[in-house]
């Protein structure tokens, strides 16, 4: 006869066994939900679960958030403001290094060609084929360089206050100097310079007359005066004989008339924008009254 355990049957020692485990196992297992309920119970500001601090009390999760995250807010303060301030310093040390661009240095180099090409010019009294040819190579560098530095400026966004000012002071300095230079050599009559040199000074003071009303754009004939200009005064640095002096007086008679049909219309552009600028004025103060 197969006899069954008592374990399997119920028997006495299967039962002490079951009837221990029970409440050891339903006491271990109450104690885990406790913990996880005291670990998962809600603060007191209701933000998460409460947390026990190092001196024994509890804290809000919430709380301690924000704790910490109130340092945290007065360093990122902090930091945006020396970014801000590092920021200016970097900005003005841009725009003190940008004076040196490569636009302005060009306008330098024909500032400084000016005396250079006045004693080139001059040397030897002035009828030495070599040194005046000398005295053509550092004009026409200064030319050159005049057409390069605007459109490097405008183009790269290099324009500064220097460039604004230098820029034309030496595109009159270098062409005064030639005319004055060829007129006292007695290879260009005086009434020459004194037209060219009265046009570029007058346009340049009217310019500045008007600038409060708006800007005189550069036209296309300034622009072809300037190159015929520039021509002509270089073939009379060059000691020129024969047809090519000839040429040369017509290329300066064609300058002549470019300099005179531009500088009048330059004025009449001057007198358009002052107009146009006082009738605006008045509008925008009647219209502050009404």
């Amino acid at each position: 006869m197969t006899g069954v355990p008592a374990s399997a049957a119920g028997g006495p020692s299967g039962t002490r066994r079951a009837a221990g485990a029970a409440p050891g196992g339903m006491a271990a297992s109450g104690r885990v939900v406790a913990r996880e309920a005291r670990g998962t119970a809600p603060g007191p500001s209701g933000g998460g679960p409460a947390r026990r601090d190092a001196s024994g009390g509890v804290r809000a999760h919430g709380d301690a958030a924000a704790a910490a995250t109130a340092p945290r807010d007065g360093l990122d303060v902090e930091d945006g403001a020396r970014s801000a301030r590092g920021a200016k310093i970097a900005a003005a040390a841009v725009n003190q290094a940008s004076v040196w661009n490569i636009a302005n240095l060009l306008t330098m180099l024909r500032l400084l060609l000016v005396p250079a090409f006045v004693m080139l010019m001059l040397a030897e009294g002035g009828d030495d084929p070599a040194w005046r040819s000398f005295a053509w190579a550092a004009f026409a560098i200064a030319m050159i360089t005049d057409l390069f530095d605007g459109h490097l400026a405008r183009t790269y966004n290099l324009v500064t206050d220097f460039g604004k000012i230098a820029d034309p002071i030496a595109d009159k300095a270098i062409m005064g100097a030639a005319l004055i230079c060829l007129s006292s050599l007695g290879d260009l009559p005086w009434w020459v310079t004194g037209v060219v040199l009265g046009r570029e000074l007058g346009i340049t003071l009217l310019r500045f007359l008007v600038i409060r009303y708006g800007v005189i754009p550069a036209s296309r004939g300034g622009k072809l005066k300037t190159l015929t200009q520039g021509i002509a005064v270089g073939m009379y640095v060059l000691a020129l004989t024969g047809w090519l002096a000839t040429l040369r007086w017509w290329v300066m008679a064609a300058a002549v008339v470019l300099t005179v049909v531009t500088g009048l219309d330059y004025v009449k552009q001057a007198i358009v924008l002052r107009r146009r600028g006082i009738a605006e004025r008045e509008a925008a103060l009647e219209e502050t009254e009404a």
